[in-house]
């Protein structure tokens, strides 16, 4: 798994949903992060540390490629904004629903 800044994220996620759009589907996680990469600590041993701020970690996979970052506190609404700005430009791929009136609704107008 590569880990990129905030920015070569979007990039790559870009590139990737433009490799989904042919054919495949892609998924996208949030995870609260604490900062920790080893796991708990067995009974009797000393616990990690609680950290001060936690963060968030966004993985992206497609196939066999997967790219992840981690979003700092302070840089959650820059990160949300690139991400509302991702997803509206790629999502027009999606089909709209037509309504079925109803008869008593089409006797009426």
């Amino acid at each position: 798994m590569v880990l990129l800044d905030n920015a070569n994220f979007i990039l790559r996620l870009e590139k990737i949903a433009n490799e989904a759009r042919k054919d495949a589907s892609f998924t996208l996680t949030f995870k609260r992060y604490d900062g920790h990469d080893r796991p708990v600590p067995r009974e009797g041993r000393k616990p990690l540390p609680k950290p001060e701020t936690y963060m968030c970690l966004m993985r992206a996979q497609f196939k066999s490629k997967k790219i992840s970052t981690v979003v700092r506190q302070e840089d959650v609404p820059t990160m949300m904004a690139m991400y509302s700005q991702f997803m509206k430009s790629k999502m027009d791929g999606l089909k709209r629903v037509k309504k079925v009136k109803t008869k008593a609704k089409a006797a009426k107008a």
